[in-house]
């Protein structure tokens, strides 16, 4: 099957990207135990009995063309540090959003993340020729929100009762995104937040 995107594999200088298998499977299971992660209600993130499934289920989206699952690999130790997506994928109009995204307890706040987004959007203006790319996130969630609103994503709105979460609470949904013509601006930032946090 021809994928838009294609499999990729994105290098940086703290942070490997590469396509999500299951080979990623011991390592995630790690990470996610590391700030038991998947006890926060307001994301959805799996317990370390459930990475299979989730793997799979990423796995699945890929075959049907709506998500392009990553795993992210801290370079420095070569271990899989969490996962990452194009997902919502609109090939018709060259957009994507980039979400599902978690990283194991120690290695947040550090520059894992920042880098994670500055390859995948670079990757996606860049390469792919995308002319948006979207970030959602739980109204609640305000560490990601703070992290969206860092990497210079502007606030589009908020989609009230977008879904039901796995606990029965409804799920009012942040979006935000970049557009091609803000792209050289944002690129600009997350390279200076990158050099500000190796001082």
């Amino acid at each position: 099957m021809n994928y838009w995107p294609e499999d990729i594999t994105l290098l940086g200088e703290h942070v490997k990207i590469e396509p999500l298998t299951e080979k990623h499977l011991s390592d995630l299971q790690d990470a996610v135990r590391d700030g038991e992660l998947h006890l926060l209600w307001y994301t959805l993130i799996p317990h370390a009995n459930d990475m299979l499934v989730e793997i799979n289920r990423r796995l699945a989206l890929r075959e049907s063309g709506s998500m392009q699952p990553f795993a992210v690999i801290d370079r420095a130790s070569d271990l899989a540090i969490g996962m990452t997506t194009f997902m919502n994928i609109d090939a018709s109009n060259k957009r994507v959003e980039i979400g599902s995204t978690w990283l194991s307890k120690s290695t947040q706040r550090k520059s894992f993340n920042t880098e994670c987004k500055l390859l995948l959007m670079t990757h996606a203006f860049e390469e792919l020729g995308c002319i948006a790319v979207e970030f959602r996130t739980h109204i609640e969630n305000i560490q990601s929100r703070n992290a969206i609103e860092r990497l210079g994503a502007k606030f589009d709105g908020i989609l009230r009762n977008h879904s039901v979460m796995p606990n029965g609470t409804l799920r009012d949904t942040v979006v935000y995104s970049v557009i091609k013509s803000e792209w050289t601006r944002v690129k600009s930032h997350l390279k200076f937040l990158l050099n500000k946090k190796r001082d």
